[in-house]
């Protein structure tokens, strides 16, 4: 399971037993068949692959978390050769297969991840301010320690649409001048006392900051665009891309690449012949949400929201990286964007 960004601290911290979110409609609008080619592209613990592996397909699982595929090994042994993991970031899925019949991508922060106090993903649990997915580049401590207070209001207010953006970025200038932040509790404390936190209040005051940081340090959307131009290039006529995301960011991105690439423009007289395109995808169904009875059962489900298309016979497009609307935000390398 991939954990979401929700709107109280075990959205940012807490054990949890892995439970596939949205199981069922991932795999109805997946289809996978015996002899089917599926890539999960986000492989956490595998509960989408081995649900894969019982359909009779074969599956290439990709995570960059080196963790997560040492785990995977096992399962991978037992698969009888129709599971090959592959270490690298979702957005070169396209780079480890030449054709595929499925992607399903599950956005978001495993359980496990969080569950390690080494990581840093949480706050629930004293631990380095790290947060690297990969284990390696920038770290959540590197951007609180060395980037402007402007640059890091950017980061609180757009990517976890945090109200006290700039007085916590003013905070954090203050407090790193006299020592810099190195733990997870140091920072959700230090944003505690600073905003305060009344009886009434839901979520821990540092949850839309760790949220962002998280987000940012991994470059989550601008991977989640990479990705879906890459499914759109692995997937033959007729494959199925199925993406659950747990945040509205990420399901904007998603709803307005279906929206696009299943939009077609024909050329006309009043029209460049060059300016005609055909779509690439055909959007299968609305936003998919979890029940009651799965919510009750798992209450990280309430925000997963579900979206599907099935390829065409259309040409991949390209050069228009610009649709997903991504900000501009400092420190992160876009490979590929216009």
């Amino acid at each position: 399971m991939t954990v979401g960004h929700g709107d109280d601290i075990n959205a940012v911290g807490g054990s949890v037993r892995h439970i596939p979110v949205l199981l069922g409609e991932v795999l109805e609008a997946l289809a996978p068949a015996e002899g089917d080619i599926v890539i999960d592209g986000t492989f956490g613990a595998g509960g989408y692959t081995k649900a894969i592996l019982a359909s009779g397909a074969s599956v290439v699982a990709i995570d960059r978390d080196p963790d997560a595929i040492v785990a995977g090994r096992d399962l991978e042994a037992r698969s009888g050769g129709r599971l090959r993991l592959v270490q690298a970031p979702f957005s070169t899925l396209d780079e480890h297969i030449d054709s595929a019949d499925g992607v399903v991508l599950d956005i978001g922060v495993s359980s496990m991840q969080l569950d390690q106090a080494e990581r840093g993903f949480s706050f629930r649990f004293d631990g380095p301010l790290d947060m690297r997915m990969a284990q390696a580049g920038l770290s959540a401590a590197d951007v609180v320690n060395s980037f402007k207070p402007g640059d890091l209001a950017r980061i609180f207010g757009f990517l976890g649409e945090e109200r006290h953006a700039g007085r916590i970025a003013r905070m954090i200038e203050a407090r790193r001048e006299k020592r810099p932040f190195e733990r997870t509790l140091e920072l959700a404390d230090a944003i505690e006392t600073h905003i305060g936190r009344a009886p009434k209040d839901k979520i821990h005051p540092a949850t839309r900051v760790f949220q962002a940081l998280r987000i940012f340090v991994n470059d989550e959307l601008g991977e989640l665009a990479r990705a879906l131009l890459a499914a759109e290039r692995a997937l033959k006529p007729g494959g199925r891309l199925v993406v659950v995301t747990f945040h509205s960011l990420e399901d904007r991105i998603v709803k307005r690449f279906i929206a696009d690439r299943a939009d077609a423009m024909t050329g006309s007289r009043h029209m460049p012949e060059a300016q005609a395109r055909t779509a690439t995808f055909r959007k299968a169904g609305g936003g998919v949400t979890a029940d009651d009875a799965e919510v009750a059962a798992n209450p990280r489900a309430r925000s997963a929201r579900l979206r599907a298309a099935i390829r065409t016979e259309a040409p991949a497009r390209s050069g228009d990286f610009s649709i997903f609307g991504l900000p501009k935000l400092p420190g992160i390398d876009r490979p590929g964007e216009r």
